[in-house]
């Protein structure tokens, strides 16, 4: 009886293992599927994510804009930076994480137009 049930033990843990091994396989191969599609400028923008401190959604979210237009940009900063400010009973804390927001949402830009530029660039066959 004891030999029956170490096997039912050892098959289950054996089912188990190959389960989980075959799940982590394939996360890295979705994982690497995703960056290879985010192409070069994924590893730029992942660079200034981590320059900044913020990813480019948090910074979104934090200026509330849907879409990287410098104007809204520019718009929601100078509002939430007065809103913030401490004389008028704003938090330091808040005005900087506006700042680092505009700071990365203005990277993000700027990464985009080289993109652009170098795309313009690129013989057309």
């Amino acid at each position: 009886m004891a030999k029956y049930l170490a096997q039912i033990i050892v098959m289950g843990v054996q089912v188990v293992g190959r389960a989980f091994a075959r799940a982590l396989r394939q996360e890295f191969a979705a994982s690497r599927a995703a960056a290879d599609a985010r192409g070069r400028a994924g590893h730029q923008s992942a660079a200034a994510s981590n320059l900044s401190g913020l990813s480019l959604q948090e910074a979104q979210q934090i200026l509330n804009v849907s879409k990287l237009s410098p104007e809204e940009i520019q718009k929601n900063y100078e509002h939430l930076f007065k809103v913030n400010d401490k004389s008028v009973g704003g938090s330091f804390y808040l005005q900087s994480k506006v700042v680092r927001a505009r700071e990365r949402l203005q990277e993000e830009l700027r990464i985009q137009a080289q993109e652009d530029r170098e795309k313009e660039q690129m013989p057309k066959t």
